[in-house]
């Protein structure tokens, strides 16, 4: 209910305080406190489907893609007194440096209009959301892209997803933070139309297209130390489906080493109409790591509970430990399990330079249409550099490979994956 009244009067709301803003006497934190970044990231990204195919039912054999993109973010700070009132606002636009119509649809840029299989040469979007803040709570309408385990925005590509509602989070009691949200819109990665939201149909688990008038969300975290942090979050798809999560992060310093543990629960239903069909879905996740000097080892869980996948929104990630680079490992019924390395070269006095590799092995996998039981795995490895000093100080570049393979390649194509992406932040002001 009241995550309807933030998005029903946000707007209306959230107008009059901007023009306060404008015309505030006492508008110098607003000017003082605000910060621009503006990110420069050049992707390329490769990706061969193992099947031989140059043209099937399935799509083509090949996606590769080079593309230019700038992300602009600027905050602004908040006017002086009891009630701060600031703007924030995101742009981005992306240019395409290599592609042809036989590899596209990488998702680093939006087909064309007259040919799905052509990508346009340039696109941008744009958002801006007003916010308010008294005290330890902030409530912001428009633009945004949220990170909390029910709806974390997807950066995988060129551009972010961009969401448009209205959040609410507060801080006044110690060790707790609360949220509220009411979300209706979206823009995917490789779009520049805002659409309404809708569930995900990876490997067509769900019918896609299958949109939803809003999506709310509520949440508590409590930090009980600086070691030990719980988190729950309800949120509802209206129609679709509801999901509830619960979370334990933790970590324990050794005489040698230290030891890590991130626990996840996620329970998920439809509701409503059920226009997406029936939902039964139990997630269970965890990721346990002992870390020594710059070397990390870690194993990871997952299982997957009831006759349907893991549903979630278009444009998020799912908030899974086995979710990699290609592969989430949520399929009806699935177990999946993961080895992963981590190494920081700090330790060798080459700092800025990370390296990372795992493997995840998933099975019994109930596979549409079929009695067999689906098999699947995925090894990843990044390297990463990020320049420390000199002209090119922050300068990021980071090589990712992923190979995924399963035994049920009607619904989940075997594939190689490169991508290479350099960055570079810097503040505008």
């Amino acid at each position: 209910m009241f995550a309807a009244f933030l998005l029903a009067r946000g707007r209306r709301v959230v107008g009059l305080l901007l023009l306060c803003a404008c015309v505030s006497t006492e508008a110098a934190g607003f000017l003082e406190d605000s910060r621009a970044r503006l990110e420069s990231r050049t992707v390329y990204f490769n990706r061969d489907f193992r099947d031989g195919r140059s043209s099937s039912s399935q799509g083509e054999s090949k996606r590769e893609e080079a593309a230019q993109g700038f992300i602009l973010n600027v905050q602004s700070g908040y006017t002086q007194g009891p009630i701060g009132v600031g703007v924030d606002a995101l742009g981005m636009a992306g240019f395409k440096l290599d592609s042809s119509p036989a590899d596209s649809n990488s998702g680093l840029l939006p087909s064309t209009g007259h040919d799905p299989r052509g990508s346009v040469d340039q696109y941008a979007k744009f958002g801006v959301a007003g916010k308010v803040k008294v005290s330890q709570t902030l409530f912001k309408y428009g633009a945004m892209m949220p990170d909390v385990p029910l709806l974390k925005y997807n950066d995988g590509r060129l551009l972010p997803t961009l969401f448009h509602g209205a959040w609410l989070t507060s801080q006044q009691v110690r060790d707790f933070t609360f949220t509220l949200a009411r979300l209706n819109q979206y823009i995917a990665r490789d779009s520049t139309d805002r659409q309404d939201i809708r569930v995900h149909c990876k490997n067509k688990r769900y019918a896609c297209d299958i949109e939803a008038d809003h999506f709310d969300l509520g949440g508590l975290d409590y930090r009980f130390n600086d070691r030990v942090t719980a988190q729950y979050q309800v949120s509802k798809l209206d129609n679709i489906y509801r999901q509830h999560f619960l979370g334990v992060v933790a970590s324990q310093p050794l005489a040698v080493g230290s030891l890590s543990t991130d626990l996840r629960l996620i329970k998920s239903d439809d509701i409503g109409n059920a226009r997406a069909g029936e939902i039964d879905h139990r997630a269970f996740s965890g990721l346990f790591g002992y870390s020594v000097g710059g070397h990390k080892l870690s194993f990871g869980w997952q299982r997957m509970f009831g006759e349907s996948a893991m549903p979630y929104l278009d444009g998020s990630n799912p908030y899974l430990v086995n979710y990699a680079q290609v592969n989430d490992f949520a399929a009806a019924q699935e177990r999946s399990w993961q080895l992963r390395y981590d190494y920081d070269f700090k330790v060798l006095g080459v700092p800025g330079l990370t390296f990372l590799t795992r493997y995840i092995n998933g099975d019994h996998i109930k596979v549409p249409g079929s009695d067999t039981q689906g098999q699947e795995w995925e090894r990843d490895t990044e390297l990463r550099y990020q320049v420390q000093g000199g002209t090119f100080k922050d300068v990021s570049v980071r090589l990712r490979n992923a190979t995924y393979r399963s035994n049920y390649a009607r619904w989940a194509r075997d594939m190689d994956e490169t991508r290479v992406i350099v960055s570079y932040n810097f503040s505008a002001f």
